[in-house]
């Protein structure tokens, strides 16, 4: 993609006052949501099985390196360039759910198969609050707004149930934590295929700005640029 030039923008090179151009160069890239999705797939399920007793609790520690060395660096990786590619909403989401998950999997591992954590259950609750802010904000892309709302939903049970030690909330955590993966496999067939094809296959609900992001032209893409984290002077 060619260099976007912004009028009226000073260089570092001129003297105050003097109208410059600033160029900023944009790099296409594949969108990462679809790796970061699959990898909340992989994890939610498998603690899910945990939770419903499908899986015997002394292999949690299987779910918790799962969680701890797929997951997590996954959806770091997604957050970062969810940042780069300009849409914050995705790399704030991304960045909660790496954290939770890492603490999940790094607590299961360390703790006694079956254990509660009334300290573990604060944090989840305080990480879902944290996954509305994003889920709010993502409401032009609903289906991705689905899934970071169903993972504060999916946190928050479980983190009544690290509380409590409540067998019927923890059969509630794993019931929660599959029906989220099916949402999450469907978001990211879904983006993987728009993605791929350069059109929406599959629904994804794209309102305002994301559907403009999808089918707008160069100029829409570039439009206010110049206000942009990293193009503006301050955050």
């Amino acid at each position: 993609m060619s260099a976007r030039d912004l009028p009226g923008e000073q260089t570092g090179g001129q003297a105050g006052g003097q109208d410059g151009v600033a160029r900023v160069v944009l790099r296409p890239m594949g969108s990462p949501l679809p790796l970061g999705f699959l990898g909340l797939a992989l994890a939610t399920t498998a603690f899910g099985a945990v939770e419903l007793g499908w899986v015997p609790a002394a292999q949690g520690r299987v779910a918790a390196l799962a969680a701890l060395l797929f997951t997590a660096p996954l959806q770091f990786l997604v957050s970062v360039l969810g940042f780069l590619a300009r849409d914050a909403v995705a790399g704030a989401a991304m960045g909660v759910l790496s954290g939770t998950w890492a603490v999940i999997g790094g607590v299961t591992l360390t703790s006694a198969p079956g254990e509660t954590s009334a300290a573990l259950g604060v944090v989840l609750l305080t990480a879902a609050a944290a996954m509305l802010v994003p889920a709010l904000a993502g409401l032009p892309k609903l289906v991705a707004a689905a899934v970071m709302a169903m993972s504060a939903i999916r946190f928050a049970i479980t983190g009544v149930y690290e509380l409590t030690g409540s067998a019927g909330w923890r059969t509630t955590a794993g019931a929660a934590g599959l029906l989220l993966a099916v949402v999450a496999y469907y978001a990211a067939l879904a983006f993987e295929l728009e993605d791929a094809h350069g059109r929406t296959l599959l629904p994804v609900a794209r309102r305002g700005r994301a559907r403009t992001a999808l089918r707008g032209d160069l100029r829409d893409q570039t439009k206010g640029l110049a206000h942009e984290a990293g193009v503006r002077e301050q955050l």
